[in-house]
């Protein structure tokens, strides 16, 4: 279970203080399927990055299964079962796709394992196990041997920033596959910043975040309608979540 209790995150500018995150309390749930979406710049990615390690907060605290991880470095989340995806992926010259999934599950990895974690996110296997995960590669192509990457790996809670970004039509309907089957895993959690609805179909909870505040949360069957009531009567709204 994932815990964020009174978290914060301010950084200084030119203006003075900027609160991106305000007082954020929420709890993941083992197993749970959690969507956070909300407008533009409300704060999503960022809370992502704290509960990763990536941006440490400034306020409040984070548990993970009991353990206080809010001083705890990335290497030292990741030991515990925490996987992030980034929204824009890094490139490694030099790293092999096979190599990158072997790497992320911990050993060496049979090539038809290999192959069967790039086919869920939509890509023809045996055309990139070899090639290295470098610039020659279009920035969805990178996006989604990441997503690859981890699931390649035994994660006990999956964090994915907007995995749908940069992704065709195609891939992203095996993508979908992909996660709803990663759903029905009881045994880890997944969280996933989306704005796409028919991701959001796949939740158990769903969390809308605004100015960097909870504005709402609750179970997919109690929120979406309230999404879809605001796309119906607010087109700014729609073209911002």
């Amino acid at each position: 279970m994932l815990e964020l209790k009174d978290v914060s995150f301010t950084v200084d500018n030119s203006d003075g203080a900027l609160e991106i995150i305000d007082n954020v309390s929420l709890t993941i749930d083992e197993g749970k399927f959690t969507v956070i979406t909300g407008p533009n710049g409300g704060g999503k990615s960022t809370l992502a990055k704290l509960i990763m390690g990536i941006e440490k907060p400034t306020g409040g605290s984070i548990i993970f299964n009991g353990t206080d991880i809010t001083d705890m470095s990335i290497t030292q989340r990741a030991k515990l079962g925490i996987g992030y995806a980034f929204q824009q992926p890094p490139r490694f010259k030099g790293l092999t796709v096979r190599r990158l999934l072997s790497l992320a599950h911990g050993s060496e990895l049979p090539e038809d394992e290999c192959c069967a974690y790039l086919t869920n996110v939509g890509l023809c296997s045996r055309e990139y196990l070899n090639r290295e995960v470098d610039s020659s590669l279009s920035g969805g192509e990178v996006k989604r041997i990441e997503i690859a990457s981890l699931l390649a790996r035994e994660l006990k809670i999956a964090i994915f920033d907007e995995p749908e970004a940069g992704i065709d039509l195609w891939s992203f309907s095996a993508l979908v596959s992909t996660f709803r089957s990663m759903s029905a895993n009881v045994h880890s959690s997944v969280l996933i910043i989306s704005h796409q609805e028919r991701i959001m179909q796949l939740a158990d909870d769903i969390i809308i975040i605004a100015d960097g505040k909870i504005r709402s949360k609750g179970p997919r069957d109690e929120i979406l309608p309230e999404l879809i009531g605001e796309f119906d009567s607010n087109c700014d709204f729609r073209n911002k979540v």
